[in-house]
């Protein structure tokens, strides 16, 4: 497959990206570094080599420690997320990948709605299928990854 640059992809799809990406930032109850997290653990899952570049270099240059995003695929087994981190990571794992049950998929928002009202819950939910769809974009066109640098979007 032949490789694709941003230069590649039309102006009205970024515009629309970024629009939407605008209004996620914007939620001024969703922290920028929550939404990090977010985005690099779906990368992460999605297996979107050039977003997991991005988002961990993102993250490293907002403060994220190196032992939290290099642990984030086993954060079940680790103590270094809080309460409403593995919320948000749970509902991440469950909207991304689609395969929980009914009743894990309630269990987990009936958990988020302990730390966040179901308006955010909208908005968090948004931001997960935006990562996804970011990530869909790069894998689908072959975006290749280690170039990016942090701030660069």
């Amino acid at each position: 497959m032949t490789h694709l640059t941003f230069d590649h992809i039309p102006r009205a799809l970024l515009d629309c990206m970024m629009q939407t990406e605008k209004q996620i930032r914007t939620r001024q109850k969703i922290p920028e570094p929550l939404l990090g997290l977010i985005r690099y653990y779906a990368s992460v899952l999605n297996r979107c080599a050039y977003c997991m570049d991005m988002h961990f270099k993102e993250g490293i240059a907002a403060g994220e420690t190196t032992q939290r995003l290099y642990s984030i695929a086993v954060w079940r087994d680790t103590s270094y997320y809080t309460a409403e981190e593995q919320a948000v990571l749970a509902w991440t794992e469950a909207v991304t990948q689609l395969n929980c049950t009914e009743q894990q998929r309630q269990a987990y928002f009936t958990q988020l709605q302990t730390f966040f009202p179901v308006e955010d819950i909208t908005w968090l939910t948004l931001a997960i299928t935006q990562i996804n769809t970011w990530n869909r974009l790069m894998k689908s066109f072959g975006i290749e990854a280690g170039n990016y640098q942090a701030g660069a979007h």
